[in-house]
């Protein structure tokens, strides 16, 4: 099977310490709904922000190739490397 592209909205959140989380990732059809819905989860209620980003590879193995961030909407974390 070739490499399918899923491309997802992810908000983020203020956890009980103050530190931001990554909220429930959405899957969404094309990068540019993606970036719809990131900056429309940037302004729900309890959100701090949130990014659109996608990710390449081949489910019938399981490989995938790292995400690509495809922009940042509102407070979001500098460092994104633990997602």
């Amino acid at each position: 099977m070739s490499d399918v592209t899923y491309y997802v909205a992810m908000p983020f959140l203020i956890d009980a310490d103050g530190s931001p989380v990554a909220g429930a990732a959405e899957e969404c059809q094309s990068s540019t709904a993606a970036l719809r819905r990131a900056e429309i989860l940037s302004r729900g209620a309890g959100h701090i922000g949130a990014i659109a980003l996608s990710r390449s590879g081949d489910p019938m193995t399981g490989e995938f190739g790292d995400a690509t961030l495809l922009r940042k909407f509102g407070n979001v974390p500098q460092d994104l490397t633990a997602l």
